[in-house]
């Protein structure tokens, strides 16, 4: 691994220790040449599938894209790291040995984690995910997540 710091390729790890529900190993490293500590995640390489846009257009899918779009949603809110891995891992989990996924799935799926995680999250997503129109479907999917 290579030192993020001074690029030296010599380093050593110090801690190892699984994270993330046994889904990761997380890594405490240090450079052998500047003594600089840093941390690495070793995880399953991604599932690899494409996901059909509603377009029609096909796409790889990324994790790291999904992460972006949550971390959006969870803005300014008491949302820590881990429970965002903690979505990924069981969005990828459920997505696991699919060839093709519409993303509306996805979408649903990321709605459904948001939904139990925090309500201001899930709403955000829902706005840009339905392309909430007016206000009135705004005020119809506040009304929903109420009952």
């Amino acid at each position: 691994m290579i030192c993020q710091k001074c690029s030296a390729a010599d380093t050593s790890v110090i801690d190892s220790r699984e994270t993330e529900n046994g889904n990761a190993i997380r890594r405490r490293r240090e450079c052998n040449k500047c003594g600089y500590r840093f941390t690495t995640y070793e995880r399953i390489d991604a599932p690899s599938f494409v996901v059909v846009k509603k377009d029609g257009m096909r796409e790889s899918f990324s994790r790291d894209k999904l992460e972006k779009s949550l971390w959006i949603a969870c803005q300014k809110r008491p949302v820590r790291k881990d429970q965002v891995d903690i979505i990924l891992n069981a969005i990828e989990e459920e997505l696991r040995g699919e060839k093709e996924v519409d993303s509306r799935k996805i979408g649903n799926l990321v709605m459904k984690c948001l939904k139990q995680l925090d309500d201001v999250a899930y709403i955000r997503y829902a706005s840009v995910y339905r392309e909430f129109k007016d206000v009135a479907s705004f005020q119809k999917e506040l009304q929903r997540i109420r009952r």
